[in-house]
């Protein structure tokens, strides 16, 4: 076997054996992704039998930290579709769901019950229908399940979750747990985010929490990408009625104040909840025109960068 790999891949691959398992390790750094897919699929020809893992520089990927300073306000929702939409924009991206405490992106991806194998105890991420890998504590843990772990305990996983095989991914997305607790201090000191996205609702109560996350963040050294307002406005679906249960523009404001870029807004949708649920972002489908913007202002600036 190690020939015909050889054969197909050169020094690009590396075989490895774990009991009666065989795993192919493939370094495609620096090949475009036509030529990346090409190698893979010839590898997997040469080996059918053999779990393969495509990697590249780790330096050539970019982590994007998607938080909040307090929970419920829609964070786990916008990293799903944010990372969906920049896939859709032609982004490699990856989604790690860093909410130790409260893992939901199995469910919001559409692969709840999934569970990740592990190579040479490295965690394999788990493909999803949308086009962008997950790996999650959701997908370790039995559904229902607490997990009362302690700070070192929480973040140990948070690397887990992080150094997987992330193949060719040049972006992960790091959903991160509300509030600015271990999880966050371990992020920004040992992962570094490229930058953060700030999800906020826009009431002034939330406003003061997502102040404290973009804090965090600025006296890490990390830059803020920009500030998001979800739950912004309701329309009525009966009557057309326009109406603003969390207040209006409050997020927009904050950013100007603050000085950082206002990313755009997500309604308060009832179709948006109910694809969630289903597991059926709505950033997966062609005529998505909320998620779509911001993402493109993201992949811009990642791009400038």
């Amino acid at each position: 076997m190690k020939a015909a790999i050889a054969a197909v891949a050169g020094t690009r691959a590396t075989v490895r054996r774990t009991g009666d398992r065989i795993g192919v390790v493939l370094d495609a750094t620096g090949l475009a992704p036509a030529a990346r897919d090409a190698l893979e699929a010839a590898v997997k020809a040469a080996a059918p039998e053999a779990r393969v893992i495509v990697t590249a520089e780790r330096a050539q990927r970019a982590l994007v930290a998607v938080a909040s300073g307090k929970g419920g306000v829609g964070k786990s929702t916008l990293a799903a579709n944010l990372a969906i939409a920049l896939a859709r924009g032609g982004r490699q991206v990856g989604l790690v769901d860093a909410d130790i405490y409260g893992p939901s992106q199995p469910r919001l991806m559409g692969v709840e019950g999934s569970r990740p194998e592990a190579l040479e105890k490295q965690l394999i991420p788990v493909a999803t229908p949308w086009g962008v890998p997950i790996l999650s504590m959701g997908q370790l843990v039995a559904p229902g399940q607490a997990i009362a772990w302690r700070g070192p305990m929480a973040a140990g996983a948070l690397g887990q979750l992080v150094e997987g095989a992330w193949g060719a991914a040049d972006t992960l997305l790091l959903d991160l747990p509300p509030g600015t607790g271990d999880v966050q201090l371990t992020m920004v000191q040992k992962y570094r985010p490229a930058g953060a996205v700030i999800v906020s609702t826009p009431q002034d109560l939330a406003l003061i929490d997502a102040t404290r996350a973009i804090d965090l963040f600025t006296k890490a050294g990390i830059p803020i990408i920009g500030l998001v307002e979800n739950m912004a406005g309701y329309v009525c679906p009966h009557c057309g009625e326009a109406s603003d249960p969390f207040g209006q523009g409050g997020a927009e404001a904050a950013a100007a104040e603050l000085g950082i870029p206002f990313l755009g807004r997500v309604p308060l949708e009832l179709a948006i909840r109910r694809a969630s649920d289903a597991g059926a972002p709505p950033a997966a489908h062609g005529d998505d025109r909320v998620f779509a913007p911001i993402a493109a202002r993201v992949a811009d600036w990642l791009a400038a960068r």
